[in-house]
């Protein structure tokens, strides 16, 4: 039985590098950054952010620009936009016109399907998402799933959300990466990590208020459940926003916990685990996305 992912098509996830579309030279497939290792893919959660001007963006560049200059620094970014809507046909295609070759895009699945409608009676809002977002061709990387925490009017149990999640995904198409993500702490368990595993499907590992990290759990469990590793640097949204709204800089020391990732992902490569890191920082982690991802970059290259 193939398993979600898999397809004859080359793409960006082939092993042996990128593959590159019909009429891309060599010449200009990718750009040399300074923030790039294979089979890593960095990035933040967005591209633009209220205080980005003029800290990570040059002062004065134009809103039309900047992700074409973003994606000469980053390899990666997770849209979070898509949370809200699927994207107009128009914006994917200016999303795949200003990046190189090498850029892989993650996206949010539209909440409609992973709040409102919580998985049932959504396969025509999740074509129409999947159709607009797959104009990204080669460029697309995995589709986050992400839910709230819920309450037992929505799900009596963890076992009632996996056997509907289960049966989502079996009849998800399974040509596209996929990932999930939860937020209540007490659904982390070995039939949830199982029921994704079995489908090829990423648990996505995050850093946030309101779940433990992996160094931080009371049983150990293998968080890796795909051929790709998730990573979401997320952090105590109420708590920063108490200190600052602007994510012009960093205001929360975060260099001790990213040192952790940094040491969790070098076993993850080690043990073989997976073909791929895909590592997403948020503004609400320490204040400002990009720094994030430099302090990660800086910590994961310390010999």
């Amino acid at each position: 039985m193939r398993k979600r992912g898999d397809s004859n098509q080359a793409t960006l996830f082939d092993i042996g590098g990128p593959r590159l579309p019909a009429g891309v030279s060599t010449d200009d497939a990718s750009v040399k950054r300074l923030y790039e290792q294979d089979g890593i893919f960095l990035g933040t959660s967005g591209f633009t952010a209220n205080g980005w001007a003029g800290s990570f963006y040059p002062r004065g560049m134009k809103p039309s620009e900047y992700l074409s200059f973003y994606a000469k620094t980053f390899r990666s970014v997770e849209i979070d936009s898509t949370y809200y809507g699927p994207p107009s046909a128009a914006t994917v295609e200016g999303w795949y016109d200003r990046t190189p070759a090498d850029f892989v895009f993650s996206a949010k699945v539209p909440q409609t399907i992973t709040h409102e409608k919580l998985l049932v009676n959504c396969q025509a809002e999740f074509s129409e998402f999947l159709d607009r977002i797959g104009g990204l061709k080669e460029k697309l990387g995995p589709l986050l799933l992400q839910f709230p925490k819920f309450s037992k009017f929505e799900f009596k149990s963890s076992s009632d959300f996996i056997n509907r999640l289960a049966a989502f995904l079996d009849n998800s198409p399974k040509q596209h990466k996929l990932a999930v993500e939860i937020r209540n702490p007490l659904w982390l368990n070995d039939k949830l990590l199982q029921a994704l595993r079995e489908r090829n499907v990423a648990f996505a590992i995050t850093d946030t208020s309101f779940m433990l990290r992996p160094w931080e759990l009371k049983k150990p469990l293998d968080l890796i459940t795909s051929d790709f590793a998730y990573v979401r640097w997320l952090g105590d949204r109420k708590h920063i926003e108490r200190i600052t709204t602007s994510w012009d800089k960093s205001v929360i020391d975060r260099t001790a916990d990213l040192r952790s990732w940094a040491t969790l992902c070098r076993q993850i490569v080690a043990e073989r685990k997976t073909k791929h890191l895909f590592l997403f920082g948020n503004n609400h982690y320490q204040g400002h996305a990009p720094d994030t991802l430099k302090t990660f970059w800086r910590l994961w290259n310390d010999s």
